[in-house]
């Protein structure tokens, strides 16, 4: 079942009224207080920044609910030590882990264990894997955007500035991902469906700097792309500045995923034509919220609904 959620928020005002603290039969402090931990892909990047900044400022309006930590590995790709924060949030007996998974299967069986040991899971920004969630006799939330939609509508926008059998790259994120895999069968629903050649698919892994890289060698493998739709916009800003290396500026189109401050200059002046904004901070706010209500309900994981779906939005250098 989806549940879609737009501004919706618990009502922890009126619980702390109740009387309702750390509930029993769910892992708490030695107080009885609730601890929540976010963790997230990296803490440098500004889209996981803006997570964290998300899930902090919920909870300073609701500290005697629960206290909160924020976690986060130096790189987006380093999942070992994002396995290694999990194993450490279960021995300090956290009540519930509010996760965007760096790898959608690697991260399963840490996950698992943290289920078993009492701790509410909850993925945000990125999807566990579906197949590798039934083998493991788990079910974790997904909290966030539909991927595969917010990719179309950003690819279907540019394509109304394309013409039918224009070649067209895409950079990838992590290609173990499933938001990558389904930004980029986004991408590709569109480009197909307007008749556009997708000539070049190549991983960025999320990096500007790789995100460079891999746009650099399809504009030279690729003399004739027209636009480079990227997964991320950490990703877009290396594609421009690879297009702009390349003395091309103008004449392709680059797009982007995230809507992060650092692009609101190119999208503003058109070096990069359209991004998608998935609410970094609401999404974080929706994963502690449903991590905090199921704590107080003493709701089990496999109660949990599997798909809360939340809001997108495209962003143009016309405006929203």
């Amino acid at each position: 079942m989806v549940q879609r959620i737009r501004r919706r928020m618990l009502v922890a005002g009126a619980l702390a009224a109740a009387g309702l603290t750390g509930p029993k039969g769910v892992n708490a402090m030695p107080d009885g207080r609730l601890t929540i931990a976010v963790v997230l892909k990296s803490r440098a990047d500004p889209y996981f920044l803006a997570m964290a900044r998300g899930a902090q400022n919920y909870q300073t309006h609701y500290a005697s609910q629960f206290d909160l930590t924020v976690r986060g590995t130096a790189t987006a790709i380093d999942t070992p030590a994002q396995i290694r924060i999990v194993d450490e949030l279960i021995d300090a007996r956290t009540s519930a882990i509010v996760l965007a998974p760096i790898d959608s299967k690697a991260l399963i069986p840490v996950v698992a264990r943290a289920i078993a040991a009492g701790v509410i899971v909850i993925a945000i920004d990125n999807p566990l894997d579906e197949m590798s969630q039934d083998a493991a006799g788990i079910s974790v939330p997904y909290v966030g955007p539909d991927n595969r939609k917010g990719a179309r509508l950003v690819g279907n926008y540019l394509a109304a500035r394309l013409k039918p059998g224009n070649e067209v790259g895409i950079l990838e994120g992590l290609s173990t991902d499933r938001n990558a895999q389904q930004r980029t069968a986004g991408y590709q629903d569109a480009m197909y469906a307007a008749g556009m050649k997708v000539v070049a698919i190549r991983s960025g892994e999320w990096d500007y700097g790789k995100g460079k890289v891999a746009a650099s060698a399809m504009l030279g493998e690729h003399p004739w792309i027209q636009a480079l739709l990227c997964g991320n916009d950490n990703m877009a800003v290396g594609a421009v500045d690879a297009v702009r290396d390349a003395r091309r500026t103008g004449r392709i189109f680059v797009t982007g995923y995230d809507n992060v401050d650092t692009i609101k200059t190119l999208i503003y002046d058109g070096r990069i034509v359209a991004t998608m904004d998935q609410f970094a901070e609401r999404q974080a706010v929706f994963g502690v919220d449903i991590a905090l209500k199921a704590l107080v309900e003493r709701t089990k994981q496999q109660n949990l609904s599997r798909i809360i779906e939340t809001p997108l939005q495209l962003v143009t250098n016309g405006g929203h």
